[in-house]
């Protein structure tokens, strides 16, 4: 009988596999958010990176199932008073819900820092401490790892609830998926711009050209809907208000809109149509493509100006 041949799994530094916290392992992490969804047992979809809170950039931003914002604030050397007060500033700057703190090792003042804020804030706020491994066996690849070593003291009983609740979904929000659902049964090209049916009350539309992130937020809602101009999520959008600014008054004629508005939404513009009878829908959905047309091109003619 041939003996079997075991290796031995090697703890590298993180460093061996990203040299750059911002510019390699930021990155990495977006774009391979499932292994954070694994190691929480909460599936995560990426909003934004290195999102704007006063002086500071906010690593990773996410939402949950449930829509809740998710603050990723990640490290590759042992955790430091300055990250935590960073933390602090995003938690109140982006109205966070869930903040997962990553880094390869935690000081014990950190960790007691997490056990208190899952202890203390109100119900509906999540802390997490993840550690992050890079481990191989001999010669094969490189291999990430992520272990929760704090997190809610009931989270467990959470995620029983969620999984409940995913189960037997509430009727507004089965409403809402089945909206979408037929907005994209009359409207198939609205998958390419990403449309999905989703029980959120809202659907983005990418706008391009303004050289960041802007969208086109599609609403409904049981009295009234709409559409209105913002900027990335956690963002205040300012930025990309001070771009179409100067075209305010053209884009507020042409497109029948409110350029004016607020926490970060402008050039607001309501359908005077409820999408609670389902008999109304094609109507509205007309409407919301009219609409999606009108801002793209309206834009796309700002733009356009601008650069000749």
């Amino acid at each position: 009988m041939t003996a079997i041949k075991f290796g031995r799994l090697e703890d590298l530094p993180l460093r061996e596999a990203w040299t750059h916290e911002a510019l390699q392992f930021t990155p990495w992490l977006a774009e391979n958010i499932e292994h954070l969804s694994e190691a929480i047992g909460v599936q995560l979809e990426l909003t934004g990176t290195e999102v704007a809170v006063e002086t500071f950039s906010a690593d990773i931003l996410a939402r949950d199932e449930e829509d809740n914002v998710v603050l990723i604030e990640n490290q590759l050397e042992t955790t430091d008073h300055t990250h935590l007060g960073q933390i602090m500033t995003y938690l109140a700057g982006l109205e966070a819900q869930t903040v997962i703190w990553i880094a390869p090792a935690f000081r014990e003042p950190h960790l007691s820092a997490i056990r208190w804020l899952n202890e203390h804030t109100a119900d509906g706020f999540s802390f997490f401490a993840v550690k992050a491994r890079v481990v191989r066996i001999g010669d094969s690849p490189l291999a990430p790892v992520f272990e929760v070593v704090e997190k809610p003291n009931d989270w467990e009983r959470s995620l029983t609830r969620r999984a409940r609740q995913s189960s037997a979904p509430s009727e507004v929000g089965e409403k809402r998926r089945a909206f979408w659902q037929a907005y994209l049964d009359r409207v198939p090209g609205a998958a390419e711009w990403g449309l999905r049916p989703l029980r959120l009350s809202s659907a983005w539309v990418p706008i391009e050209g303004l050289g960041e992130e802007a969208y086109l937020s599609l609403w409904v809602g049981s009295e009234d809907c709409g559409a209105f101009m913002r900027g990335a999520r956690g963002s205040d959008g300012q930025s990309v208000i001070e771009k179409l600014q100067p075209a305010a008054d053209r884009l507020a004629a042409t497109l029948g809109a409110t350029f004016e508005g607020s926490n970060g939404h402008f050039l607001w513009k309501r359908a005077g149509m409820s999408y609670s009878d389902p008999a109304g829908w094609p109507d509205l959905i007309d409407w919301m493509e009219h609409t999606r047309k009108s801002y793209e091109q309206a834009i796309a003619e700002i733009v356009t100006r601008r650069a000749q």
